[in-house]
């Protein structure tokens, strides 16, 4: 559990709210083309993963431990981050810096394919959602506390030079250099570093075999599991409807804030909030859904959260300054859209969370006990292999809106610009009912 709780500030702050919005706004030479690099980045992370990690997953369930691919992938990705430290503001030559950000997230990601292999030998399958809710709790407590310490006490605000809590930064960091936003990498390193360990030392392994001819075993045991995918329906369903799912969550949480400024004119103060409650709702969803994945099957959760999301998407699409579900709230300034809009923002880190645990469970039905790591090397491939397709087309009908066909307002363009994050949602929940999941009295015989 605690793996979660350690990794989860690398996609917290470095990925979300602290690292990739200064290296946008500083290090870039403008906002939109540091967009562009940083989506190039993550994206070439992505794509190594998403190439290696059935191949490298195969191996592994052939080879035995996945502690030793843990360790590498770990030490790989901690010291990735901890040299973004020296991504300076206006700085020149910006690849060093873009290379780090893709190994960072080859490293992270992929330490976290052969740690979610590790569950299903820790506990028996009736305990299974109830260990992958929890553990994904714990990752968004210890994403909310990181956030909390460096927004509070050591990312300043260059022009005030004071932090979120109004103190001057901690350990001396200079706020016109933006070290504090740069000291989020070594702080990731760091956090992680320091709570994986009790994953290493304390959590039992597979025992190694022969290492002689794994390499042929896994690539042939991955050849023949792509041949007959097609033909087990309820895997190929899972993994198609959770490409859709996750896709769209991905999406939703990506263009959350820039929506809230756009549409609702907020400023990063209140979108940070807005962050943060979405963390500890989500610390709670991921809980809650591992006690009722246990009670009703993964399956009931998945389907739920992904309902609450749908209507999560319509409640944010119908909200504006003066509009809730498109009805005008009648005065002037309300704060009702802003109270709708956090609401919405809370039961969508929820049931992102509980979803997201879920999806776990739900994967281990799926696949042969002895093919775990192999199992969760397509689901990263899955995830990763269509990321693309929520970023464009949410700028593909936010383009389509704007054009000269209609006579929208931008807001209101950039309203029915997310809309395809709805049509993904209900792709992944179209598929689920071709998907077999064991209920709570099969995963207790």
């Amino acid at each position: 559990m605690l793996f979660d709780w350690a990794q989860q500030p690398f996609h917290t702050l470095i990925i979300t709210f602290v690292f990739a919005p200064y290296f946008a706004a500083a290090v870039a030479p403008d906002a939109a083309r540091g967009q562009e690099l940083w989506g190039l980045a993550t994206g070439i992370g992505g794509l190594m993963i998403a190439l290696s990690s059935p191949v490298l997953g195969a191996i592994a369930d052939a080879s035995g431990p996945r502690k030793p691919w843990i360790f590498g992938f770990s030490v790989l990705g901690a010291v990735a981050c901890a040299a973004l430290w020296f991504a300076t503001p206006g700085m020149e030559n910006l690849l060093p810096v873009l290379i780090l950000v893709a190994l960072a997230v080859f490293g992270m990601e992929f330490a976290a394919v052969f740690n979610n292999a590790m569950m299903p030998d820790l506990v028996p399958r009736a305990q299974l959602g109830r260990l992958s809710g929890s553990a994904w709790g714990l990752g968004y407590v210890g994403g909310l506390l990181s956030l909390v310490l460096m927004l509070g006490f050591m990312s300043a605000s260059p022009e005030s030079g004071l932090t979120l809590l109004g103190l001057e930064p901690i350990l001396g960091l200079d706020p016109a250099q933006r070290e504090g936003d740069r000291a989020a990498g070594p702080l990731t390193a760091l956090w992680y570093l320091i709570f994986v360990l009790p994953m290493f030392l304390f959590t039992p392994d597979q025992t190694r075999r022969n290492f002689s001819g794994a390499i042929e075993k896994g690539l042939r045991q991955l050849g023949a599991t792509l041949r007959r995918l097609p033909s087990e329906r309820s895997y190929f369903s899972f993994l198609a409807s959770s490409m859709f799912y996750r896709d769209a969550l991905n999406a939703l949480y990506a263009f959350g804030g820039i929506y809230a400024a756009g549409v609702l004119g907020w400023s990063i103060t209140q979108i940070g909030i807005f962050g943060i409650l979405a963390n500890i709702t989500g610390a709670l969803g991921a809980w809650l859904g591992g006690r009722m994945d246990q009670a009703f099957g993964p399956k009931a959760v998945v389907s739920a959260s992904i309902l609450t999301l749908c209507f999560c998407c319509v409640l944010v699409i119908s909200t504006t300054a003066d509009q809730v579900f498109f009805i005008p709230v009648g005065v002037a300034g309300s704060f009702i859209p802003d109270m709708v809009f956090f609401t919405a923002g809370a039961l969508i880190g929820a049931a992102g969370g509980s979803i997201q645990a879920a999806s776990r469970t739900l994967l281990v039905d799926q696949a042969p006990r002895g093919q775990v790591t192999e199992a969760f090397g397509l689901y990263a491939l899955s995830g990763k292999a269509t990321t693309f397709i929520g970023p464009l087309s949410v700028a593909a009908a936010t383009a389509y809106f704007s054009s000269d066909l209609f006579s929208f307002s931008a807001q209101d363009a950039q309203r029915l610009g997310v809309t395809p994050i709805l049509a993904l949602f209900a792709l992944g929940l179209v598929l689920l009912p071709m998907v077999r999941s064991l209920g709570a009295q099969e995963a207790a015989i």
